[in-house]
């Protein structure tokens, strides 16, 4: 136990460049007391003390803003950092050396059953406010960018942005190359299409005419 909580107290320093002190860190750190306290719930939880464990879940969320599900599998060296509004869902695993920022959620959509979130691989970073959503996997060390909607498998070493997510960058080098400028104009397009439609129309038209 105390080497565990040694490992998540280094984490918090490899990754967070404003921790001060080891005091600081265990005792006002949120993402830390959180986890703490996920740990004795998951351990209520798989020793069929349901309700106990759902009331220490429920008093992590009011004290912390975090809110993980007892049941929900988390690895080594998870970092939530701030952490407000982090929600983890029943069915979520979690790998090792995992970074989570504020607003983020590992959930369900709400149309699977049995194991409903997802699964994420050791090493990576969950932006802010970035929506996961359904049972699948992120690969090992992939980045979900600030704001994204995963809602499909990311495969390991990628970097996937946007909403509904897609991936732009893999081991490294860029896949999707991003013009902010030269955009299609989703208008013009659709009016194109219905343009294309009423011509072929007033064709069968005029051929039945004939």
């Amino acid at each position: 136990m105390f080497k565990q909580l040694k490992e998540d107290i280094q984490a918090v320093r490899d990754r967070d460049p404003a921790a001060k002190s080891t005091a600081e860190i265990l005792l006002l750190y949120p993402g830390l007391k959180a986890i703490r306290m996920h740990r004795r719930a998951y351990w209520l939880w798989n020793h069929n003390h349901k309700f106990l464990a759902r009331a220490v879940s429920q008093k992590a969320a009011r004290k912390t803003g975090i809110e993980i599900h007892p049941a929900a599998k988390i690895g080594k060296r998870l970092f939530i950092d701030h952490g407000t509004g982090v929600v983890i869902g029943e069915t979520t695993e979690i790998g090792d050396d995992v970074t989570i920022y504020q607003g983020a959620t590992l959930g369900g959509t709400g149309k699977d059953v049995g194991k409903r979130h997802p699964t994420i691989g050791n090493g990576v970073m969950v932006g802010a406010g970035a929506k996961v959503l359904g049972p699948f996997t992120v690969g090992d060390n992939s980045n979900i960018a600030a704001g994204a909607v995963v809602l499909e498998e990311i495969p390991p070493n990628c970097t996937a942005v946007g909403v509904p997510a897609r991936v732009v960058r893999q081991n490294g080098l860029r896949i999707d190359k991003l013009d902010h400028i030269h955009i299609p104009d989703p208008v013009s397009q659709e009016l194109c299409k219905l343009n294309f439609k009423v011509e072929q129309l007033e064709k069968k038209i005029a051929e039945k005419g004939e």
